[in-house]
């Protein structure tokens, strides 16, 4: 059978085989075959049959170390063109545009300064600089060009800043060397940078472009030339006056022009004082600094907040650029100095008749009790303390100040306790021990005080005792504390009737009759003597037998009538202080009123206008004011030509 043949019948037996497998009606039907021994089946060829392959002819196969060699020579052809390329993209970089496109590079250019490692702020310091050109070409119109830190001087002219200086060196032929000294007066504060860059500047032949080459000296400050130092107590009380002095001082061997020294105040410090004062907020002008010279400026304030706070004042010194600058451009010199709020060690307390704080308020002629309260705050005892209360603003009568167990002394006007006057209380109190101590006074009378306005007294309480601090080392201790007391305005009101000196015109019989209208004037009058008094309204009541006619003067003031509850009504507003005093007139009004008595009223002095009452505001004390007075009557005692026998209804 041909071959081909052969092998198509075995690809048909196979199709058939395969249908028939996946058929659902022929695969039931086939069977497995079975199995014979392997032994059973004979050779279809001997063992020794053999295929001859037929040969290629002129056809040669390369062996595989050939191909591995072939690789190894593509790497090698791909390494060497990329170092090609990298090299040529030097070599275009370096001659275009790098330092070889100069036949002078900056690299082959050394610049050496020589100085010392520390420089002593406001002294003359030295530098030597040394140029040299390793280049094969001349360095032509070369120029050292200096550029000096802020504050820099020369030492031949002080007056003016120094902030760069360049040298001519001319040209430097290959491998020349230049070299010379730069002296300057170097400005700064102890541990900054001093540093100092010299830049070579120069020209090549053929070459109109300008090539630098640079070097840097750096160095730091051994000094400053200003010092700032504070001087003052570490420790205060909130709210209570402190005070501490700066002081500016040359370290410097020449002088330091236009000094300046500015303050940073912490939070809480209120500024009341400064000698010399300050030149702007914060700044002061210290002016030229000889070597060795101080400046000394003290600062007074208060400083407020909770006790075991800390805060900070920070202080600067040193030069400003122009004379009219209030700021410092070269910092010579900083400062910080911490200040901790502290509890009291005595605690101090004033109670006036038993009110304390801006309440406090008392009135002309009155009696005054002021009461010191006092606790040790500290874990250890105090010794020898001593209190003493002075008064100041208004004058007080010394002969009306009495204390039980203090002393008054009248050379300075100030009450005295301490350990004589307390039978030995206040030699050594005990921590936590308290208790109290006071004393008595008159404030003037009215008549006194009528020519001061606004006026008030001030009890100041200082404390001062010992204690021995952690270090067994006794210490001075200080607290104070202080009252103000407001001395309420005197005002004075009154309400008089009048028939005879009537400003409207009385009509009806006098003494007034049963049965007919007599028509009066009520004339209110009031007088004030320091303080002004604010929101003032004056309120009274008319009887039912006593008709508001609507007349009163003078027409400006603001009155009216409510017919409603009978109730008149005066709008004062501000009384000046002063009014009614020294020649000022009083403020006044004046209403007019019809009076008809009843037969019942016979023999009686019937009230013509009750429950007057003036209401207002005090504005130094902010304490309300209350004023009343008497109801008026037809017993009108005051008015001219009245007689007391007119006083009595008749029939």
């Amino acid at each position: 059978m041909d071959p081909m043949e052969s092998r198509d019948h075995e690809q048909e037996k196979i199709e058939r085989l395969r249908r028939a497998m996946y058929s659902r009606e022929m695969s039931p039907k086939l069977k497995e075959r079975e199995r014979r021994e392997m032994d059973e089946i004979r050779p279809i060829v001997g063992e020794d049959w053999q295929r001859h392959e037929p040969q290629l002819e002129n056809t040669m196969v390369a062996p595989r170390t050939i191909g591995m060699a072939r690789k190894v020579l593509w790497w090698v052809l791909a390494g060497a063109v990329l170092f090609f390329i990298a090299a040529g993209g030097f070599f275009v970089y370096y001659f275009a545009l790098g330092t070889g496109a100069s036949p002078a590079s900056p690299n082959n250019i050394d610049i050496t300064i020589s100085g010392p490692p520390q420089i002593a702020g406001g002294e003359a310091t030295e530098l030597q600089v040394t140029v040299t050109n390793r280049n094969q070409v001349s360095l032509q119109l070369a120029d050292i060009v200096i550029t000096y830190p802020t504050g820099t001087r020369s030492p031949t002219d002080l007056s003016t800043d120094l902030s760069n200086q360049r040298i001519s060196l001319g040209t430097i032929e290959p491998g020349g060397k230049r070299q010379g000294t730069i002296s300057a007066i170097f400005s700064g504060s102890s541990s900054s940078d001093a540093n100092v860059k010299v830049d070579l500047e120069y020209r090549l032949a053929g070459s109109s472009a300008l090539f630098v080459a640079s070097s840097e000296y750096h160095s730091t400050f051994s000094s400053s030339a200003l010092s700032v130092t504070v001087d003052g107590n570490n420790e205060t009380i909130s709210g209570q006056p402190i005070a501490f002095t700066v002081t500016v001082a040359s370290n410097a061997n020449t002088t330091v022009k236009d000094a300046l020294l500015a303050v940073s105040y912490p939070f809480g410090f209120v500024l009341t004082s400064a000698t010399p004062a300050a030149k702007t907020a914060g700044v002061w002008e210290l002016g030229d600094l000889a070597p060795g010279q101080k400046r000394d400026i003290t600062i007074r304030g208060t400083l407020s907040g909770e006790s075991g706070d800390q805060r900070v004042f920070r202080f600067s010194s040193g030069t400003r650029a122009k004379p009219q600058d209030t700021t410092i451009k070269t910092n010579l010199a900083d400062s910080t100095f911490k200040m901790k709020i502290s509890e009291p060690f005595l605690g101090l307390a004033v109670a006036v008749n038993k009110t304390s704080g801006a309440s406090a308020a008392v009135s002309p002629g009155d009696n005054v009790n002021a009461v010191v309260s006092w606790q040790n705050n500290l874990p250890t005892a105090i010794t020898d303390a001593v209190i003493v209360a002075r008064l100041s603003g208004i004058q007080i009568d010394g002969a009306t100040v009495h204390s039980i167990d203090g002393f008054f002394r009248s050379t300075d006007d100030v009450v005295l306790w301490d350990k004589t006057t307390t039978n030995g209380v206040f030699a050594n109190i005990a921590a936590g021990a308290k208790g109290t101590v006071g004393f008595s006074f008159q404030m003037p009378s009215s008549d006194v005080l009528k020519n001061i306005r606004d006026p008030y007294l001030t009890i100041t309480v200082n404390a001062a005792g010992k204690r021995l601090s952690e270090d067994g080392v006794p210490e001075n201790l200080q607290a104070t504390a202080s009252q103000r007391v407001a001395l309420a305005s005197d005002l004075k009101l009154t309400a008089q009737g009048l028939y005879y000196a009537n400003p409207f015109g009385s009509s009806g019989p006098m003494p007034p009759k049963s049965g007919t209208e007599t028509t009066y004037a009520v004339v209110f009058t009031l007088t004030n003597t320091t303080n002004k008094i604010e929101g003032a309204k004056l309120k009274a009541t008319l009887p039912a037998y006593v008709r508001w006619t609507g007349i009163y003067s003078p027409a400006t003031e603001k009155i009216s009538f409510n017919q409603n509850d009978g109730t008149f009504s005066w709008d004062i507003g501000t009384i000046e202080p002063g009014v009614g005093l020294n020649g000022i007139p009083p403020r006044q009004a004046a209403v007019a009123i019809g009076f008809t008595p009843s037969t019942s009223q016979i023999g009686q002095e019937p009230i013509l206008l009750q429950t007057i009452g003036l209401t207002g505001t005090d504005s130094s004390t902010g304490q309300a004011v209350k004023k009343t007075v008497k109801n008026v009557t037809t017993n009108i005692v005051g008015d001219p030509g009245f007689s007391a026998t007119n006083a009595t209804v008749v029939r």
